[in-house]
Parts: C-alpha cells; structure tokens; sequence
C-alpha cells in the first residue's frame, strides 16, 4: 500500500515538473553577449547611444588619445578613456558607453597612466561605467560602425564572397507595380530582367560592406524596432525589383529624403551601361536603381516619372546641378571629424567636376548599390539630339600660390628648446607638440614670419635655422624629428650662441624683420644669463622666457642667479614673461604667446641705438670755415652716418646749412639707402657768409623735427667754428623741451658757453670741442658710444 502510495506520488511529481518546464524556459534571462572592440575603436564611430564592449589587454602602451576627463569627447579611444577612469585596468574588460551632448570644454588630466588632453570644444561626448548591466537591460550583441565614406558594392563584383543581406526600410503605404523600360534614344537595347528576392529572416545578421549590423534578434528597443519593421517589411516586398527591397541599408537613415529631388538623367550621348558579369549572389542583379521621386515620408501619392521623350522642352522643375552642401549627400554626423589616419581608404566613384575639383557622391549615403548609368552634376541632363546648346564649362579655377605667411606677424622667431636630462623624455615629447602648434598657428612663410629652432644643452646646437624651411607643414615635420641631446640647463650659453651666430644673414636673418628669441626652460638655468642678455637686447633681439614649473619659494634658494627672469626678458613689465605651472598646460600658451611675439609694435627690442633715430645734422658753412675744412667737416658727418643703419623704418638723416640763412639740405626720409645718403653728404655745396646758430637751430625745429616719427629718438648734432651773432639760449630750450637730444661740437674759436647751452645735459656728455678740424674724426667713437650708452640705459619696466 505505502509503496504504491510513493510510486503514485512520484509520478504526479514528474508530472507536473514536465509541464511547468515550458513556460519555466520562457522566464529565462536571455544571456548578454559582449562585443569585442580594438584599442584605436573611437566613440564616434559606433552608431549607437549606449552599448557594452570589451576591450583587450594593453591598450595603455597603444597611446591612442583620449580628450577630457570624467566626460570625453567622442574623438577619444573608449578603451583608454575606461582606463583613465578606473572603469577597467591595463588588462581590459567589459565598458559600457552612453553618449551624451558635445561640452565647450574638456579638462585633462593624468590618470591612471593615461594623459588627457584638454580640448576646447566638440559635438559629440560620452561616459564610460562598469560593463555590468543592470537588471533587465540587454545592450545590442554586435556593433554598428559609422562609415567613414558613403560604401558603394557594384553589381557583380566581389559579391560572391560576401552577399549582402540588408534590412529594407518600412513599407509605404501602396506598393506601385515595378516596370522596366528603356530610354530613348539609344543605339543599343537592352534587356533588363528582373528578380523577386524573398525577404530575409529577421533573425538573420547582415552585414552591410565591411561594417557589422546588430543583431536584430537583441531585445534592445533600437533592435526590436528594426525586427519589427523587417517583418511588416516582408509581406509588402513580394513583386518588387531588388532595387527597392535593398535600397536601404542595414541600418536606418538618419536624414530624411530630400523634399523633391528631382530626376536624374544620364550623360548627354550616353545609353545605359551593362554590367559585364552575370550577378552574383540574391541582392543584386542587371536593372539599375529606379530613379523616383521621393519625400521624407516615401509617400506613394507622388507617381514614379520615368523618362521624358527627347521632343520635351526643359521642365520647369529640374535643378539642375546638385549642391555639394545639400544634406541629403553628406556623410552621417558621427561627432568626429575624419581624417585619412582615422580610416583607411575606401574606393568609390566620385564624379569630377571639370576644372578638377571633386564633388559629393551622388548616391545617399545610405545606398549600397550604385547606378550604372550614374551622371555628372554638370552634364547636360538630356539624351543628345536636342537643339539645345551645350553648357560651356565653367572657366578653370586659378591655382592657388604657395602660402606666404601670416603678413601681420613677420618676425624672425627663434625657439630654444630645453633638451636637458632634467626634463625627460615624456616632457620633450610635449614640448615638441608645443612648438609643432606654434608653427602651425604662426603661419610660416616668406612674407610672414620665419621659425628656427635652437636645442641647449650642454652647449647649443641649431635644429632648425630660419632660412631651412619656409612652410608650416614643414617645420612640423623637422620639429618631428628632433632628438634630445641631454646635458644641464645652460641658457646663458643660448643666448650668447643667438647673438653671435645664429641671428645672421648666413642662418636666413632677413633684417627688416624683429628678431624674437622664445626661451623655454624646464624649472631654472644652471647657468647666469644677465650679461649674455643684455648684449643680446643691445643687439635688437627681443627676449620672451617660458617658464614651465617654475622655483617655488623653497628651490629659490638654488638658483643659479636670482630673478633670471627679470635679467634676461626684453622688458620686466609681464609682456615678455609666460610661467607655466605645468607641462600638462603648456598647450594653453600657444595663442597667448603667439599673439605677442606678432605684436610687433610692442617688440622694442627691436629698436636700438642704431636703428631707432632721426639724427639732424645742424652745419656751419660761414665764411671762417673755408672751402678745405668744410669738406673736413662734411667728412666726419659721413663717419657718423656710416655708424647707424639706414632706412625708412631705420635711423634717418637730415641735414641743415647755415651762415645768416639757412638751407635745407635734405630732408628726413629723403635718402632710405645708405649709399645714396652717403653720397648726398658728399655732394653738399659750401655756402659761405655769417654765423646765426640759434636760428639755424629754430629752422631745424621746424624743417626736420617737426616732421619725425613719434617711435624715433631726435638728435640734433650742432657743428660750429665761432661763436653766433644770435642767441642760442632760447631756441636750444625750445627743442630740449620738444625732447630733443642735442650735441654740440666746437672748432678752433667756438665760445664754449654757447656749446654747453646747446647741450643736452649733462654737459659733459653731449658737448665737445677741437683745436683744429683735421682733429674731428677722433670724436666719432665718443659720439656712437654716448648716444648707445643713453639708448640703453633707459629704464625697461
């Protein structure tokens, strides 16, 4: 009894547990299958808003670039974003990525082992998370890539290997029934058959070119929708010609159909090419794409238009050619910007307008399937035999020159790079990328400004020298490979090899162009640099020092020489001083740097005593001179003059002749070449007659210095050999006060207080005087070096 009981129980227990095994199966979590992405895969090129993704082992030593921290531009490498998050380790694992809204602003940083870069602006962001989904959420099992490029697969060709099998878009709401014809006029018919393909099974994984479709088995709400759609899809494709059924591609549209696109024609003279190959493969066969007219609904109310017959005039509603910026040919905005690094090269036909230049695509980017009789935008959109006159072809486009430069910043700029052991290797590689955006941003070229680069070490060694390379592109280039050479800090050494050797019209110096030298140092110099700067500013090199992690208050105590800064730059008023706190932040000193070394009204450097002057030259010719000494005299104005550089932007010259009148030699400006003043000096008459100096002071005020420039220093050089029938005192007040440096030179029976009321003070210092003319000449040396002297001793705050 007991043991039937049991066998009874057991029964009805096997029972039961049959029957509830069915809907126990449907109650099971359907298991999440993770895609496998590479290390270089970017944010942007996957076309989904959130999915999950394993990334391998070792992407940290693959340095691909990641922009911003927590939140990442969609340029970045997903799997070194995740490890710079903390999100997974150097040894890969699962990630999930949510894409969110482009920010103006991405902070980098160092995490992780990863560097950041910072980034100021782009479309596209993302965040990554553990690769845990939560309960009930399933991401998609596959990935869909964004094309780089609209794919185009022509008939019969490589389609055995990989057929392609795509989701078709939703129905319309009437199905118009397919018909094949045949334009005319042609010289040649052709037959076009036409093949039913059964839909494709939803839980089929298509591939579309070489880009991964989702599973549209994945119970993701992006998938279910594309299933859903496949399977309503395949009840109305039945009669249709594949070239509706595959007219989209595996993925939706992000763009709608343009409103009226018109209808496209073949070449003028052109019939309708075969393919030369049977198909091959169930998505394609011989009929070219149906050209229709569609709208962003594929409303069927809108009839096919076939082909008109050659008698129709031009239709009122033809576009003509299409626009290159019309959206409906523009590649899906992915967020990221491409470039030939980021994709290899897909080939596709391109149609070619015909002074070269290329146009867009001109199938949607979505299409897989190109048009065999596919037409120039420019061709004429009939079959020939119209009357019509052909097009002429637009005239061809002039070809650009080469780039010139930046005209507003024409500088001679050189660069001296720390290549100290101090700084590291990873610290080089920055300052290089430094310089290389520099030189973009600069615009290097002949009419702009010239790049050089110096590295110091040890000792300085020229890298790039100003004449070597007259484009942007190739300066990066040489900055590329630049190697560091190690050695100490010694800057002081730098600036001395600039002015003596680098700067020179051997190394390219133009001349009319500032020189600009841009020190950029790793902490301090291990060596001085005031006397080595001082020379080189009397030189007219403007100084900007770099300081990247500068001495705090407790390493001030290892400087070399206190304040290097300060000694060195041009001015210590902050416009030639740049510090650093970081490496990591030197990229935000590329524009504020640039901007002031183009500054060029600001670089008084290049201003120096020889080059930054209107000298006025106030000559005696009365009779007591003499024909002899005046030559004498016209001599040592011809020495000065030889001393100063000479041009319009330069130092000018202007002289004066006087007895009881005055005569104006030639005016400032009036010579710009050296030769040429030179030669004017020489060709002054002697005058001969009395001596009225103060007169001929008050002449030069109003003939010569009331017409100097405000960037130049006025100097007034007075020669007289006796003493004037007027008075001096008022009218050398007069131009003391107009700012006027005065000289006074005395010959033989000069009164030497008219001399020192003349001068400028100090006396001694801007007043000479000679026993005989043949003695002139000795005073040269002491008139260049006074006047250097008090150019350079002006204060630089």
């Amino acid at each position: 009894m007991i043991r039937s009981i049991t066998v009874i129980f057991y029964a009805f227990l096997l029972s039961w547990a049959c029957w509830a095994k069915p809907n126990g199966s449907k109650s099971k979590k359907p298991k999440q299958v993770v895609p496998d992405i590479e290390c270089d895969v970017r944010a942007g090129k996957i076309n989904l808003p959130e999915f999950i993704a394993r990334c391998p082992a070792h992407c940290k030593e693959s340095k691909q670039q990641v922009y911003g921290t927590g939140v990442f531009a969609s340029i970045s490498s997903i799997c070194n974003a995740a490890i710079h998050s903390g999100v997974i380790t150097n040894a890969g694992g699962k990630v999930i990525v949510r894409k969110m809204a482009g920010q103006n602003v991405y902070k980098g940083s160092n995490s992780n082992g990863v560097r950041s870069l910072s980034l100021p602006k782009w479309r596209e962001s993302f965040v990554v998370s553990v690769g845990k989904p939560k309960k009930g959420v399933i991401y998609p099992s596959t990935l869909d890539y964004v094309p780089s490029r609209p794919t185009y697969v022509k008939t019969g060709q490589k389609d055995a290997k990989s057929p392609v099998v795509t989701t078709p878009p939703p129905p319309t709401t009437t199905a118009p029934e397919v018909t094949t014809t045949t334009p005319e006029p042609t010289t040649t018919t052709t037959t076009t058959t036409t093949t039913t393909v059964p839909p494709p099974p939803t839980t089929a994984k298509a591939r579309a070119a070489a880009h991964k479709v989702r599973d549209a088995g994945s119970s993701h709400p992006y998938l279910a929708h594309v299933a859903a759609t496949s399977s309503r899809q395949s009840q109305s494709a039945q009669g249709k010609s594949p070239s509706q059924v595959f007219r989209g591609s595996s993925y939706p549209n992000r763009y709608p159909h343009r409103t009226s696109a018109g209808v496209r024609r073949p070449e003028a003279g052109s019939a309708i090419r075969r393919q030369p190959s049977p198909p091959v493969g169930p998505a394609f066969n011989r009929a070219p794409p149906e050209r229709t007219a569609t709208t962003s609904q594929s409303n069927s109310a809108f009839p096919r238009r076939d082909w008109p017959p050659s008698s129709y005039p031009r239709p009122d509603w033809f576009p003509g050619a299409r626009r290159p910026a019309d959206v409906s040919y523009a590649v899906p905005d992915s967020g990221y910007a491409w470039s030939e690094t980021d994709t290899p090269e897909i080939p596709a036909p391109r149609s070619t307008d015909l002074d070269g230049s290329h146009k867009m695509p001109l199938d949607l980017p979505h299409a897989k399937v190109e048009p065999v009789d596919a037409w120039k935008p420019e061709a004429n959109p009939y079959e020939s035999g119209f009357s019509m006159r052909e097009q002429e072809p637009p005239p061809r486009a002039p070809e650009l020159p080469a780039p010139q430069g930046d005209p507003n910043c024409k500088v001679d700029l050189a660069f001296l790079m720390d290549g100290s052991w101090s700084i590291g290797k990873r610290r080089f590689k920055i300052q290089k990328d430094f310089l290389a955006e520099v030189a973009q941003v600069i615009n290097v070229g002949m009419a702009g400004p010239m790049m050089g680069i110096i590295q110091y070490g040890d000792e300085p060694v020229t890298e790039i020298s100003l004449r070597t390379y007259s484009s942007s592109r190739d300066v990066k280039s040489a900055i590329d490979k630049i190697v560091q050479k190690g050695g100490l800090s010694n800057v002081g050494k730098a600036l001395s090899y600039i002015n003596k050797q680098y700067f020179s019209d051997a190394n390219g110096n133009r001349g009319g162009a500032p020189n600009v030298a841009v020190v950029l140092v790793d902490g301090w110099p291990t060596d001085k640099v005031e006397e080595a700067s001082r020379l080189a500013r009397e030189s007219g090199i403007n100084i900007f020092f770099v300081t990247i992690e500068g001495p705090d208050e407790n390493e001030k105590q290892n400087l070399v020489e206190a304040n290097f800064v300060d000694k060195a730059v041009c001015r210590t008023n902050g416009f030639y001083s740049l510090p650093v706190n970081s490496w990591f932040a030197l990229r935000k000193a590329v524009q504020p740097l640039v901007k002031r070394v183009c500054d060029t009204d600001r670089l008084v450097c290049s201003k120096t005593c020889l080059n930054a002057n209107d000298i006025a030259f106030v000559i005696d010719g009365s009779s007591s001179v003499g024909t002899g000494n005046f030559r004498t005299v016209l001599q040592f104005v011809a020495n000065v003059t030889r001393e100063f550089e000479i041009s319009d932007t330069d130092t000018r010259v202007g002289a004066v002749q006087y007895t009881y009148e005055q005569r104006l030699e030639f005016a400032f400006g009036q010579y710009n070449n050296k030769a040429e003043l030179l030669n004017a000096i020489k060709r002054i008459n002697y005058w001969s007659g009395g001596t009225s100096t103060g007169a001929a002071i008050t002449f030069a005020a109003e003939q010569l210095f009331s017409k100097s420039k405000p960037n130049k220093r006025k100097i007034m050089i007075v020669i007289t050999d006796g003493r004037s029938y007027d008075d001096v005192r008022a009218p050398a007040l007069a131009v003391h006060r107009q700012g006027v440096i005065a000289y006074s030179i005395g010959i033989a029976w000069a009164a030497q207080d008219e001399l020192e009321y003349i001068a400028t003070d100090p006396d001694k210092e801007h007043s000479f005087f000679v026993d005989e003319f043949d003695n002139l000449y000795k005073y040269v040396p002491k008139i260049i070096h006074n006047i250097c002297q008090e150019f350079n001793s002006q204060p630089r705050n």
